[in-house]
Protein backbone atom coordinates (compact mmCIF):
# COMPACT_ATOMS: atom_id res chain seq x y z
CA UNK A 1 0.00 0.00 0.00
CA UNK A 2 1.27 3.84 -0.34
CA UNK A 3 -0.18 5.21 2.95
CA UNK A 4 1.19 3.53 6.13
CA UNK A 5 -2.00 4.84 7.88
CA UNK A 6 -3.37 2.69 10.98
CA UNK A 7 -6.95 2.06 11.33
CA UNK A 8 -8.80 1.98 14.57
CA UNK A 9 -11.97 -0.10 13.84
CA UNK A 10 -15.27 0.72 16.65
CA UNK A 11 -16.98 -2.47 17.00
CA UNK A 12 -20.07 -3.32 19.38
CA UNK A 13 -18.72 -6.07 20.34
CA UNK A 14 -15.72 -9.05 19.51
CA UNK A 15 -15.54 -11.30 18.72
CA UNK A 16 -19.41 -12.25 17.85
CA UNK A 17 -20.40 -15.31 16.43
CA UNK A 18 -23.67 -13.95 14.55
CA UNK A 19 -21.06 -11.39 13.08
CA UNK A 20 -18.86 -13.55 10.68
CA UNK A 21 -19.26 -10.79 7.84
CA UNK A 22 -17.23 -8.40 10.03
CA UNK A 23 -14.30 -10.94 10.69
CA UNK A 24 -14.61 -11.66 7.07
CA UNK A 25 -13.78 -8.31 5.94
CA UNK A 26 -10.87 -7.48 9.12
CA UNK A 27 -9.10 -10.48 7.93
CA UNK A 28 -9.72 -9.06 4.07
CA UNK A 29 -7.96 -5.71 4.55
CA UNK A 30 -5.57 -7.57 6.74
CA UNK A 31 -4.43 -9.53 3.94
CA UNK A 32 -4.91 -6.18 1.80
CA UNK A 33 -2.11 -4.78 3.99
CA UNK A 34 -4.26 -2.62 6.56
CA UNK A 35 -2.84 -2.62 10.05
CA UNK A 36 -5.43 -2.49 12.30
CA UNK A 37 -6.42 -2.08 16.01
CA UNK A 38 -10.19 -3.54 16.89
CA UNK A 39 -12.16 -0.82 19.84
CA UNK A 40 -14.37 -3.61 20.93
CA UNK A 41 -17.28 -1.59 23.29
CA UNK A 42 -17.56 -4.76 24.81
CA UNK A 43 -16.55 -8.19 25.70
CA UNK A 44 -17.24 -11.74 24.30
CA UNK A 45 -20.23 -13.47 25.41
CA UNK A 46 -20.23 -16.49 22.78
CA UNK A 47 -18.11 -19.24 24.18
CA UNK A 48 -17.11 -20.38 20.87
CA UNK A 49 -14.99 -18.90 18.28
CA UNK A 50 -14.56 -19.07 14.20
CA UNK A 51 -11.31 -20.01 13.16
CA UNK A 52 -11.32 -16.60 11.24
CA UNK A 53 -11.07 -14.93 14.28
CA UNK A 54 -7.95 -16.81 14.91
CA UNK A 55 -6.11 -15.87 11.74
CA UNK A 56 -6.60 -11.85 12.33
CA UNK A 57 -3.91 -10.43 13.70
CA UNK A 58 -4.89 -6.71 14.85
CA UNK A 59 -5.00 -6.48 18.83
CA UNK A 60 -8.07 -5.87 20.51
CA UNK A 61 -8.76 -2.84 23.27
CA UNK A 62 -11.77 -3.34 24.88
CA UNK A 63 -14.13 -0.17 26.45
CA UNK A 64 -15.91 0.11 29.73
CA UNK A 65 -19.26 -1.44 28.60
CA UNK A 66 -20.88 0.29 31.42
CA UNK A 67 -19.41 3.31 32.84
CA UNK A 68 -20.17 2.83 36.55
CA UNK A 69 -18.56 -0.67 36.31
CA UNK A 70 -14.33 1.18 35.76
CA UNK A 71 -15.87 5.08 37.23
CA UNK A 72 -11.79 5.19 38.19
CA UNK A 73 -11.07 4.75 34.06
CA UNK A 74 -14.02 6.74 32.91
CA UNK A 75 -12.39 9.78 35.07
CA UNK A 76 -9.06 9.79 33.95
CA UNK A 77 -10.44 9.57 30.35
CA UNK A 78 -12.78 12.69 30.71
CA UNK A 79 -10.11 14.89 32.39
CA UNK A 80 -7.57 13.44 29.90
CA UNK A 81 -10.16 14.23 27.24
CA UNK A 82 -11.25 17.41 28.18
CA UNK A 83 -7.82 18.52 27.04
CA UNK A 84 -8.12 18.41 23.75
CA UNK A 85 -8.88 21.07 21.09
CA UNK A 86 -11.88 19.40 20.38
CA UNK A 87 -13.83 18.47 23.74
CA UNK A 88 -16.00 21.03 23.74
CA UNK A 89 -17.18 20.83 20.53
CA UNK A 90 -17.55 17.05 20.94
CA UNK A 91 -19.77 18.08 24.30
CA UNK A 92 -21.83 20.24 22.80
CA UNK A 93 -22.77 17.66 20.30
CA UNK A 94 -23.50 15.13 23.03
CA UNK A 95 -25.71 17.85 24.50
CA UNK A 96 -27.93 18.60 21.19
CA UNK A 97 -28.26 14.72 21.37
CA UNK A 98 -28.78 14.40 24.79
CA UNK A 99 -31.90 16.64 24.56
CA UNK A 100 -33.77 14.39 21.76
CA UNK A 101 -32.30 10.77 23.37
CA UNK A 102 -32.49 11.50 27.31
CA UNK A 103 -31.06 7.94 27.74
CA UNK A 104 -28.04 5.93 29.55
CA UNK A 105 -27.01 4.59 26.33
CA UNK A 106 -26.36 8.32 25.54
CA UNK A 107 -23.90 9.14 28.35
CA UNK A 108 -22.48 5.94 27.82
CA UNK A 109 -21.40 6.24 24.60
CA UNK A 110 -19.97 9.78 25.39
CA UNK A 111 -17.85 8.36 28.30
CA UNK A 112 -16.98 5.97 26.09
CA UNK A 113 -15.53 8.22 23.44
CA UNK A 114 -13.72 9.64 26.30
CA UNK A 115 -11.76 6.76 27.75
CA UNK A 116 -10.97 5.95 23.78
CA UNK A 117 -9.82 9.47 23.34
CA UNK A 118 -7.95 9.46 26.55
CA UNK A 119 -6.36 5.78 25.79
CA UNK A 120 -5.72 6.59 22.17
CA UNK A 121 -4.00 3.41 20.37
CA UNK A 122 0.14 4.90 19.71
CA UNK A 123 0.44 5.47 15.82
CA UNK A 124 -3.77 5.48 14.73
CA UNK A 125 -4.91 8.52 12.64
CA UNK A 126 -8.03 6.96 11.41
CA UNK A 127 -11.21 5.47 12.89
CA UNK A 128 -13.74 3.33 11.05
CA UNK A 129 -17.07 2.50 12.67
CA UNK A 130 -18.97 -0.66 11.87
CA UNK A 131 -22.99 -0.23 12.42
CA UNK A 132 -23.78 3.45 12.54
CA UNK A 133 -25.68 3.65 16.04
CA UNK A 134 -23.61 3.44 19.13
CA UNK A 135 -20.39 2.17 17.59
CA UNK A 136 -20.79 5.85 15.05
CA UNK A 137 -21.67 7.56 17.92
CA UNK A 138 -18.73 6.29 20.20
CA UNK A 139 -16.62 7.24 16.30
CA UNK A 140 -18.34 10.35 16.31
CA UNK A 141 -17.58 11.42 19.58
CA UNK A 142 -14.36 10.46 19.46
CA UNK A 143 -13.41 12.06 16.20
CA UNK A 144 -14.85 15.51 17.18
CA UNK A 145 -12.53 15.65 20.26
CA UNK A 146 -9.21 14.11 18.53
CA UNK A 147 -9.88 15.49 15.30
CA UNK A 148 -9.23 12.04 13.69
CA UNK A 149 -11.13 11.23 10.47
CA UNK A 150 -13.72 8.48 10.74
CA UNK A 151 -15.73 6.31 8.29
CA UNK A 152 -18.25 3.83 8.57
CA UNK A 153 -20.18 0.58 7.97
CA UNK A 154 -23.85 0.17 8.00
CA UNK A 155 -25.85 -2.67 7.57
CA UNK A 156 -29.49 -3.17 8.79
CA UNK A 157 -31.07 -2.87 11.83
CA UNK A 158 -28.57 -0.10 12.57
CA UNK A 159 -29.81 1.90 9.85
CA UNK A 160 -33.70 0.76 10.73
CA UNK A 161 -33.69 1.54 14.05
CA UNK A 162 -31.84 4.86 14.77
CA UNK A 163 -34.03 8.43 13.57
CA UNK A 164 -33.63 10.49 10.74
CA UNK A 165 -32.25 13.05 12.78
CA UNK A 166 -29.16 11.04 14.25
CA UNK A 167 -28.51 9.32 10.86
CA UNK A 168 -28.34 12.60 9.41
CA UNK A 169 -25.98 14.01 11.99
CA UNK A 170 -23.47 11.31 11.43
CA UNK A 171 -23.45 11.06 8.05
CA UNK A 172 -22.77 14.69 7.69
CA UNK A 173 -19.67 14.35 9.85
CA UNK A 174 -18.20 10.73 8.10
CA UNK A 175 -15.76 10.95 5.24
CA UNK A 176 -18.23 7.97 4.06
CA UNK A 177 -20.22 5.29 4.38
CA UNK A 178 -20.93 1.94 2.87
CA UNK A 179 -23.87 -0.32 3.22
CA UNK A 180 -24.56 -3.93 2.11
CA UNK A 181 -28.03 -4.29 0.78
CA UNK A 182 -29.97 -1.55 -1.76
CA UNK A 183 -33.13 -0.40 0.95
CA UNK A 184 -30.47 0.68 2.96
CA UNK A 185 -28.02 2.43 0.53
CA UNK A 186 -31.56 4.51 -0.60
CA UNK A 187 -32.49 5.15 2.72
CA UNK A 188 -28.92 6.81 3.43
CA UNK A 189 -28.30 8.15 0.41
CA UNK A 190 -31.82 10.01 0.49
CA UNK A 191 -30.68 11.15 4.82
CA UNK A 192 -27.29 12.33 3.35
CA UNK A 193 -28.71 15.59 1.91
CA UNK A 194 -26.69 15.87 -1.68
CA UNK A 195 -23.79 14.52 -0.15
CA UNK A 196 -21.88 11.76 -2.32
CA UNK A 197 -20.16 9.75 0.00
CA UNK A 198 -22.70 6.54 0.28
CA UNK A 199 -21.54 3.86 -1.24
CA UNK A 200 -23.02 0.20 -1.42
CA UNK A 201 -20.74 -2.81 -0.90
CA UNK A 202 -21.86 -5.99 -0.85
CA UNK A 203 -19.98 -8.22 2.30
CA UNK A 204 -19.95 -11.57 0.09
CA UNK A 205 -18.47 -14.53 0.86
CA UNK A 206 -15.21 -15.70 0.80
CA UNK A 207 -15.13 -18.24 -1.52
CA UNK A 208 -11.96 -19.86 -0.37
CA UNK A 209 -13.13 -20.60 2.74
CA UNK A 210 -16.79 -21.72 1.07
CA UNK A 211 -15.36 -23.84 -1.70
CA UNK A 212 -17.44 -25.75 -4.00
CA UNK A 213 -19.59 -29.12 -2.46
CA UNK A 214 -18.17 -31.82 -4.64
CA UNK A 215 -21.32 -34.21 -3.65
CA UNK A 216 -24.47 -34.17 -4.25
CA UNK A 217 -27.80 -33.42 -2.12
CA UNK A 218 -30.34 -36.27 -2.19
CA UNK A 219 -32.85 -36.78 -3.93
CA UNK A 220 -35.73 -37.39 -1.51
CA UNK A 221 -39.50 -35.89 -1.64
CA UNK A 222 -40.73 -36.68 1.13
CA UNK A 223 -43.01 -39.86 0.58
CA UNK A 224 -40.15 -42.39 2.86
CA UNK A 225 -40.56 -41.89 6.70
CA UNK A 226 -37.44 -43.32 6.89
CA UNK A 227 -35.39 -40.84 4.82
CA UNK A 228 -37.40 -37.39 5.32
CA UNK A 229 -36.53 -34.44 3.92
CA UNK A 230 -34.11 -32.25 5.90
CA UNK A 231 -34.97 -28.30 6.29
CA UNK A 232 -32.30 -26.37 7.68
CA UNK A 233 -32.27 -22.46 9.00
CA UNK A 234 -29.47 -21.11 10.41
CA UNK A 235 -29.61 -17.41 12.60
CA UNK A 236 -30.04 -16.17 16.40
CA UNK A 237 -33.78 -16.61 17.47
CA UNK A 238 -34.30 -13.05 17.53
CA UNK A 239 -37.86 -11.17 16.37
CA UNK A 240 -36.73 -10.23 12.85
CA UNK A 241 -35.33 -13.69 12.03
CA UNK A 242 -39.16 -15.20 11.99
CA UNK A 243 -38.76 -18.12 13.45
CA UNK A 244 -42.09 -18.28 14.74
CA UNK A 245 -43.81 -17.82 11.16
CA UNK A 246 -41.31 -20.53 9.66
CA UNK A 247 -42.37 -23.19 12.73
CA UNK A 248 -46.06 -22.66 12.22
CA UNK A 249 -45.71 -22.95 8.28
CA UNK A 250 -43.93 -26.24 8.66
CA UNK A 251 -46.85 -27.52 11.40
CA UNK A 252 -49.52 -26.32 7.82
CA UNK A 253 -46.86 -28.89 5.73
CA UNK A 254 -49.78 -31.91 4.63
CA UNK A 255 -49.13 -34.87 7.03
CA UNK A 256 -48.04 -37.65 4.06
CA UNK A 257 -44.60 -35.00 4.08
CA UNK A 258 -41.82 -36.58 5.69
CA UNK A 259 -39.60 -34.17 6.95
CA UNK A 260 -37.11 -32.83 9.83
CA UNK A 261 -35.94 -29.19 10.48
CA UNK A 262 -32.15 -28.21 12.11
CA UNK A 263 -32.05 -24.89 13.97
CA UNK A 264 -28.17 -23.88 14.69
CA UNK A 265 -27.98 -20.60 16.45
CA UNK A 266 -28.57 -19.39 19.86
CA UNK A 267 -30.43 -16.21 20.52
CA UNK A 268 -32.88 -14.74 23.63
CA UNK A 269 -35.88 -16.53 21.62
CA UNK A 270 -35.06 -19.99 21.55
CA UNK A 271 -36.89 -21.49 24.28
CA UNK A 272 -39.95 -19.56 23.10
CA UNK A 273 -39.30 -21.29 19.89
CA UNK A 274 -38.90 -24.88 21.50
CA UNK A 275 -42.24 -23.89 23.79
CA UNK A 276 -44.17 -22.90 20.11
CA UNK A 277 -42.95 -26.00 18.68
CA UNK A 278 -44.18 -27.86 21.21
CA UNK A 279 -47.60 -26.25 20.97
CA UNK A 280 -47.95 -26.64 16.94
CA UNK A 281 -47.11 -30.87 17.51
CA UNK A 282 -43.85 -30.42 15.16
CA UNK A 283 -41.42 -30.53 18.45
CA UNK A 284 -40.09 -34.71 17.58
CA UNK A 285 -38.82 -33.24 14.09
CA UNK A 286 -36.78 -30.68 15.36
CA UNK A 287 -33.07 -30.28 15.85
CA UNK A 288 -32.20 -27.79 18.11
CA UNK A 289 -28.10 -27.79 18.07
CA UNK A 290 -27.18 -24.43 19.33
CA UNK A 291 -24.55 -21.86 18.03
CA UNK A 292 -21.66 -23.55 16.44
CA UNK A 293 -18.35 -22.35 15.00
CA UNK A 294 -18.15 -21.52 10.99
CA UNK A 295 -16.21 -25.00 9.54
CA UNK A 296 -19.00 -26.97 11.69
CA UNK A 297 -21.98 -25.10 9.96
CA UNK A 298 -20.48 -25.39 6.59
CA UNK A 299 -20.17 -29.45 6.81
CA UNK A 300 -24.28 -28.62 7.77
CA UNK A 301 -24.88 -26.97 4.25
CA UNK A 302 -24.19 -29.97 2.93
CA UNK A 303 -26.40 -32.31 4.58
CA UNK A 304 -29.86 -31.10 4.27
CA UNK A 305 -32.23 -30.67 1.03
CA UNK A 306 -33.00 -27.14 1.39
CA UNK A 307 -32.78 -24.13 3.50
CA UNK A 308 -35.71 -21.61 5.01
CA UNK A 309 -35.17 -17.96 6.65
CA UNK A 310 -38.72 -16.29 7.29
CA UNK A 311 -37.25 -12.66 7.97
CA UNK A 312 -39.34 -9.96 8.88
CA UNK A 313 -39.20 -6.48 9.57
CA UNK A 314 -40.22 -5.97 13.58
CA UNK A 315 -42.50 -3.15 15.35
CA UNK A 316 -39.28 -1.24 16.18
CA UNK A 317 -38.22 -1.07 12.58
CA UNK A 318 -35.72 -3.91 12.70
CA UNK A 319 -34.50 -6.29 10.01
CA UNK A 320 -31.94 -7.76 8.20
CA UNK A 321 -30.18 -6.68 5.16
CA UNK A 322 -28.61 -9.45 3.30
CA UNK A 323 -28.08 -12.38 5.70
CA UNK A 324 -25.03 -14.12 4.97
CA UNK A 325 -26.22 -17.40 5.87
CA UNK A 326 -28.60 -16.81 2.73
CA UNK A 327 -25.13 -16.28 0.91
CA UNK A 328 -23.15 -19.49 2.48
CA UNK A 329 -25.94 -21.70 2.05
CA UNK A 330 -26.74 -20.58 -1.87
CA UNK A 331 -22.89 -21.08 -2.23
CA UNK A 332 -23.37 -24.94 -1.53
CA UNK A 333 -26.13 -25.18 -3.82
CA UNK A 334 -28.59 -25.45 -1.25
CA UNK A 335 -31.65 -24.13 -2.85
CA UNK A 336 -33.18 -20.97 0.15
CA UNK A 337 -36.46 -19.95 0.65
CA UNK A 338 -36.94 -16.70 2.34
CA UNK A 339 -38.89 -13.28 1.93
CA UNK A 340 -38.96 -10.56 0.33
CA UNK A 341 -37.39 -7.71 2.42
CA UNK A 342 -34.27 -5.58 2.19
CA UNK A 343 -31.97 -6.94 0.42
CA UNK A 344 -32.66 -10.69 -0.11
CA UNK A 345 -34.74 -10.42 -3.78
CA UNK A 346 -30.92 -9.13 -4.70
CA UNK A 347 -29.93 -12.23 -4.14
CA UNK A 348 -32.53 -15.02 -4.78
CA UNK A 349 -34.53 -14.52 -7.39
CA UNK A 350 -38.13 -16.47 -7.05
CA UNK A 351 -38.30 -19.44 -9.38
CA UNK A 352 -35.00 -18.75 -10.60
CA UNK A 353 -32.45 -19.54 -7.74
CA UNK A 354 -34.63 -19.72 -5.29
CA UNK A 355 -37.71 -18.98 -3.55
CA UNK A 356 -39.07 -15.53 -2.25
CA UNK A 357 -42.66 -14.97 -0.52
CA UNK A 358 -44.30 -12.35 1.55
CA UNK A 359 -43.00 -12.07 5.16
CA UNK A 360 -45.46 -12.83 8.09
CA UNK A 361 -47.12 -15.10 5.57
CA UNK A 362 -47.51 -18.97 7.28
CA UNK A 363 -49.27 -20.41 4.23
CA UNK A 364 -47.38 -18.81 1.53
CA UNK A 365 -43.96 -20.07 3.38
CA UNK A 366 -45.38 -23.74 3.52
CA UNK A 367 -46.57 -23.94 -0.04
CA UNK A 368 -43.42 -23.48 -1.21
CA UNK A 369 -41.44 -25.70 1.17
CA UNK A 370 -44.02 -28.27 -0.30
CA UNK A 371 -43.36 -27.78 -4.11
CA UNK A 372 -39.36 -28.08 -2.97
CA UNK A 373 -39.88 -31.01 -0.55
CA UNK A 374 -41.74 -33.41 -2.82
CA UNK A 375 -39.73 -31.49 -6.11
CA UNK A 376 -35.80 -32.90 -6.13
CA UNK A 377 -35.57 -32.04 -9.28
CA UNK A 378 -36.43 -28.11 -9.04
CA UNK A 379 -33.82 -28.10 -5.59
CA UNK A 380 -31.18 -29.20 -7.56
CA UNK A 381 -31.77 -26.63 -10.65
CA UNK A 382 -32.40 -23.71 -7.96
CA UNK A 383 -29.29 -24.96 -5.95
CA UNK A 384 -27.08 -24.63 -8.82
CA UNK A 385 -27.97 -21.54 -10.07
CA UNK A 386 -27.87 -19.84 -6.71
CA UNK A 387 -24.56 -21.20 -6.30
CA UNK A 388 -23.66 -20.05 -9.91
CA UNK A 389 -24.84 -16.25 -9.00
CA UNK A 390 -22.94 -16.28 -5.45
CA UNK A 391 -19.66 -16.94 -7.08
CA UNK A 392 -20.25 -14.55 -10.11
CA UNK A 393 -20.96 -11.68 -8.08
CA UNK A 394 -21.05 -12.07 -4.34
CA UNK A 395 -17.09 -12.72 -3.82
CA UNK A 396 -15.95 -10.49 -0.91
CA UNK A 397 -12.71 -9.79 -2.23
CA UNK A 398 -14.60 -7.79 -4.64
CA UNK A 399 -15.82 -5.95 -1.45
CA UNK A 400 -12.20 -5.56 0.29
CA UNK A 401 -11.19 -3.99 -3.33
CA UNK A 402 -13.95 -1.43 -3.22
CA UNK A 403 -12.68 -0.68 0.29
CA UNK A 404 -9.41 -0.55 -0.42
CA UNK A 405 -9.83 2.40 -2.89
CA UNK A 406 -12.07 4.40 -0.45
CA UNK A 407 -9.46 4.60 2.23
CA UNK A 408 -6.54 5.22 -0.15
CA UNK A 409 -9.02 7.83 -2.50
CA UNK A 410 -10.22 9.55 0.79
CA UNK A 411 -6.68 9.94 2.31
CA UNK A 412 -5.30 11.24 -0.46
CA UNK A 413 -7.90 14.08 -0.25
CA UNK A 414 -7.30 14.59 3.40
Amino acid sequence: MTSQKKIAVILKGYPRLSETFIAQELLGLERAGFDLTLISMRRPTDTKRHPVHDEIRAPVHYLPEYLYQEPLRVIRGLIRSSRLPGFKAAFRAFLKDLRRDLTPNRFRRFGQAAVLCAEWPAGVDWLHAHFIHTPASVARYTSLMNGIPWTCSAHAKDIWTSPDWELEGKLSHSRWTVTCNQTGFDRLRELANGKNHVHLSYHGLDLDRFGPFAGAHSLRDGSDPDHPVTILSVGRAVDKKGYDVLLKALSLLPADLCWRFVHIGGGPNLGAMKELADKLGIAGRITWNGALDQQDVLDHYRRPDLFALACRITADGDRDGLPNVLVEASSQRLVCVSTNISGIPELLRDGENGFVVPPEDPKALAAALERLIRDPALRKRLGEAAEQRVRAEFDHHTSIRQLTTLFKTEWQAA
